[in-house]
């Protein structure tokens, strides 16, 4: 199955014709997170579903939206007739605040559920431990620092450069940045044992997703 579908194409609508549920997020990062970390959790409570499985089993289908113009994507599935669960990250004001606003907005949809993450980002949720047995670098970082960033730079460090980050240009950055992304939900994510899953989740949110998910897919 497709992480990016077309509704209007025979193929793919198909596919959606037999899925329960859209998960809709930012971007495939997201949902290489989510992949990994559910399969962790399902390993410890047989009650939280295994996302990875579902999709497999074409009970749900990610769509990635980029993360950009999140209003237009309020009501782009509504004609489906699907129930839908958004997670946006938190980002930092005045980003946050739209997606509050849209939030709201698919939230008064029924069978729609959309949450905003309490951290900035799926990748602020990994924890240092993960990040140090994976590529062996220590790294500190708060609730809203951009991990991405942090991440990149010390990975840069750690290796035979040619001048310090800050002489680097801002593409030089960029793609850094997108590579230590991505690393960090796939690579790393699958480092991260229930134990240290809790320990940088202390409230619980992603078990919460995860059973909205649930019951949002048994719900048709």
């Amino acid at each position: 199955m497709t992480e990016v579908f077309n509704p209007k194409s025979p193929d793919d609508q198909a596919v959606v014709d037999r899925a329960r549920l859209l998960v809709i997020v930012e971007g495939t990062n997201d949902i290489e997170f989510l992949r990994r970390i559910s399969l962790t959790l399902h390993a410890v409570n047989s009650e939280l579903p295994n996302l990875a499985e579902m999709e497999q089993q074409g009970q749900l289908i990610f769509v990635p939206f980029g993360g950009n113009n999140l209003p237009s994507w309020t009501h782009r599935f509504a004609a489906l007739g699907k129930p839908e669960f958004f997670l946006l990250d938190h980002e930092v004001s005045p980003e946050t605040e739209s997606r509050q606003e849209a939030a709201e907005t698919i939230n008064q949809r029924p069978g729609c559920r959309a949450v905003l993450t309490r951290k900035r980002s799926l990748e602020n949720y990994v924890h240092p431990d993960a990040i140090r047995d994976a590529g062996k670098i220590d790294v500190t970082f708060g609730d809203f620092d951009p991990v991405g960033t942090v991440v990149a730079k010390a990975l840069f460090e750690s290796g035979i450069a040619d001048g310090p980050w800050e002489l680097l240009s801002r593409r030089s950055k960029g793609r850094l940045t997108s590579r230590a992304k991505r690393w960090l939900n796939t690579t790393v994510a699958s480092q991260m044992r229930s134990e240290l899953i809790e320990q940088r989740d202390p409230v619980g949110e992603i078990p919460s997703w995860l059973t909205t998910i649930g019951q949002l897919a048994h719900s048709v």
